[in-house]
């Protein structure tokens, strides 16, 4: 890094800027139309409903108005958005190669190239210095696409056939493919829209999920053989509950293929023989509402992660021949403060990926001797999981482990010496974590509840409420926030910033039971929670209301939507990424993809209770008039998960109730999906973009 680049951390340059208003032209105005929709005698009118026809010209006229207003407001930004890009690009090697992995016979990897947006995946044979074979230049593959997402090197059981899945639109349509490695060119069989692809152990079947056009759900499974047109497909099963999605799998072994039917709370596993994939699957455990478990094969034994009998699961043995409940054996038991997260099968271990009062560990369990371990670690917050691992017959272990301060490290693991071999350290040019501190906290809630929050900033940073803190959450659909490495942060903590992220209720940060305590009638919990933090923050002197900035993207766009609803006098500026906030309206759509299916998430609205509910917190239906910080909106107009009109209505809702003078923009990408743009570049630039208005609205200017 140049000294520039470090120049700004100490001392801090700061000076609150009251409005951007002054260098920016006004605002569009959009058109309101009235829209009533009722409801158990309720009333709701949505003026900007008519954003929805995606067909009408004003539409798309008004989306170009919103882009050319964000461009005018970051006129002045860019040069700090160039400077902050050109700052994460200073910490991340561009050229570089991901750890090889074995897989029959072969280690596949992936590799990338200093100024091309995205990876070319590779393979050797037998040993790391048998000459490279590209599999995929993805880079080239990608060319004449304004969007280009790739999913694979997905081999057949022989290796000499390769699948891989595209989608060129960013609404989630992967298309499958089979790559003849030996001819050098793709077969002529091409599956649409797929959900999950796997091999049968004859190495020209394969099955495949099927998504619906429509709502996206994954509801079908067929069966494909290689060289046989697609109209000859078999379909093997159909979900007709609209709760449920399906995808199919394999176990570690290769033995059993897997169709994994899943809604929010209640899960099944189906399974037949890889070797003869045109028998009927079999059900394990017929789905009991409530009950969610998953499946592997170990020796002449199913092991079963289910939550039967504890929220945070337990681990059950079952014989093959007899898997019936009666036949069951422990083994791991369920106790308080014990999460069990996910298991791998190899031949002669398990391993189960845990965590112990919110922090990971790795349970190394000897299937020979019934003897166990747990892998250590020593940091206060961390990251260790489970990683590539494709060959069963191995006493080696691959897992990662990261900090937020602690870039991440792929180790190869022996189980039974127990030797720890460092495969590949992350490089972060420039970079020396010594200079940065960590601290986990407990926040008290609303209902007392201690919410864990990990905070790290620079050495020297002062608990005086002088400097600016970042707060990011998510909390929801089970989904832990784990406390990771992101040498985007540098830009942040360099400048004087402290980086928070609250591990709040509605995902499994502590548990499955965490998860609940933050779904259906009682998602308000994860807002409260998120606020308790806020206020965490500022009662302790990390910060001041005018210098905190919070950020969450998709559910946790409600996550921040629906906080600064609560206290709009809490926070300085927002980030609001695809922010999913109109939500009594969208789960009431049926032709909205995921409206169903969310409906295991937040409760079903056309049922008044959870209609009430949702109207109390939908950051959308409460937007009123007050005065709210700074947002910067973000959103894809091929969103297939948080269709483009959610945060194009709350952005023109959001304008006309604002009684302060902060600057309120939307950036809508035109050309891209859920996940924002697909090139490795354009999304950093996202990110700089989002800095960029964070650090100009608080007037930070180097």
């Amino acid at each position: 890094m140049s000294p520039c680049y470090r120049a700004f951390a100490l001392p801090f340059a700061f000076a609150i800027m009251p409005s951007l208003h002054a260098e920016s032209p006004k605002p569009p105005v959009a058109k309101k139309v009235a829209h009533e929709m009722k409801l158990f005698g309720d009333t709701r009118n949505d003026p900007y409903f008519w954003m929805r026809d995606r067909k009408n010209p004003a539409v798309m006229e008004y989306v170009a108005a919103e882009n050319s207003y964000t461009n005018s407001v970051f006129a002045p930004i860019e040069p700090m958005v160039d400077k902050v890009y050109k700052e994460i690009l200073s910490h991340i090697k561009q050229t570089d190669l991901s750890p090889p992995y074995p897989d029959g016979g072969y280690y596949y990897y992936s590799r990338t190239v200093e100024g091309s947006q995205y990876p070319i995946y590779c393979r050797k044979k037998g040993t790391l210095e048998a000459p490279e074979e590209v599999l995929f230049d993805v880079n080239a593959m990608a060319k004449g696409h304004k969007f280009y997402s790739h999913r694979g090197p997905d081999p057949a059981p022989n290796h000499t056939l390769i699948g891989y899945e595209v989608d060129t639109t960013g609404y989630r349509e992967y298309n499958f493919h089979i790559r003849d490695q030996a001819a050098g060119k793709d077969l002529p069989d091409v599956i649409e829209r797929v959900s999950g692809v796997e091999w049968a152990e004859d190495g020209k079947t394969v099955i495949y999920g099927r998504q619906h056009p429509q709502t996206k759900r994954s509801y079908q499974v067929w069966r494909h053989t290689l060289g046989t047109p697609a109209a000859q497909d078999v379909l093997i099963y159909e979900e007709k509950d609209e709760r449920y999605d399906i995808h199919p799998g394999k176990t570690e072994s290769g033995r059993f293929l897997t169709i994994t039917i899943q809604s929010g709370s209640t899960s099944e596993v189906r399974f037949v023989d890889a070797k003869r994939p045109t028998e009927p699957f079999q059900s394990l455990i017929p789905r009991r509402e409530g009950i969610t478990y998953e499946m592997t094969d170990h020796g002449e034994h199913f092991y079963i992660l289910i939550n039967d009998t504890s929220r945070d699961f337990r681990v059950v043995s079952a014989p093959i021949a007899t898997p019936a409940q009666s036949n069951w054996k422990e083994a791991i038991s369920a106790r308080p403060g014990l999460y069990i997260e996910a298991m791998h099968a190899f031949r002669h271990h398990m391993v189960y990926g845990l965590r112990l009062n919110g922090l990971d560990a790795l349970r190394i369990v000897d299937t020979r001797t019934g003897g166990s371990h747990d892998i250590q670690f020593e940091e206060a917050a961390y990251a260790a999981q489970i990683s590539v691992n494709r060959v069963y017959d191995t006493p080696v272990l691959r897992f990662s482990y990261t900090s937020v301060v602690t870039p991440q490290s792929i180790y190869d693991y022996n189980m039974d010496s127990r030797a720890r071999t460092l495969v590949k350290l992350q490089e972060v040019p420039h970079y020396d974590a010594s200079q940065y501190a960590v601290e986990r906290v407990q926040v008290k809630s609303h209902d007392g509840t201690l919410v864990p929050m990990t905070i790290f900033y620079k050495k020297g940073f002062p608990k005086d409420a002088s400097r600016p803190v970042y707060l990011y959450g998510y909390g929801a659909y089970a989904i832990p926030i784990k406390p990771t490495f992101s040498a985007s942060r540098l830009s942040l903590l360099d400048r004087g910033f402290a980086y928070a992220i609250a591990h709040i209720r509605g995902g499994t940060d502590l548990g499955y039971s965490w998860y609940e305590a933050g779904k259906l009638l009682k998602k308000k919990n994860t807002f409260r929670d998120f606020v308790a933090c806020a206020e965490y923050l500022i009662a302790n002197k990390y910060s001041h209301p005018k210098k905190l900035s919070i950020e969450g993207g998709s559910a946790g766009g409600l996550l921040v939507g629906a906080s600064m609803n609560l206290r709009p006098d809490l926070f300085h500026t927002v980030v609001a990424a695809v922010p999913f906030v109109d939500v009594v309206s969208s789960l009431l759509d049926d032709t909205i993809p995921l409206s169903t299916t969310d409906g295991e998430e937040f409760g079903n609205p056309k049922k008044q209770e959870f209609y009430e509910y949702m109207k109390s917190y939908s950051p959308y239906d409460n937007t009123a008039p007050a005065k709210y910080p700074n947002l910067y909106i973000f959103s894809s107009m091929n969103d297939s998960q948080v269709p483009y009109w959610e945060p194009l209505k709350w952005t023109a809702k959001l304008r006309t109730a604002n009684q302060s003078d902060s600057t309120i923009v939307l950036r809508m990408n035109v050309d891209a999906g859920h996940g924002g743009a697909s090139g490795r570049y354009d999304r950093l630039k996202e990110v700089a973009q989002s800095y960029a208005f964070v650090l100009h609205t608080l007037g930070i200017q180097n």
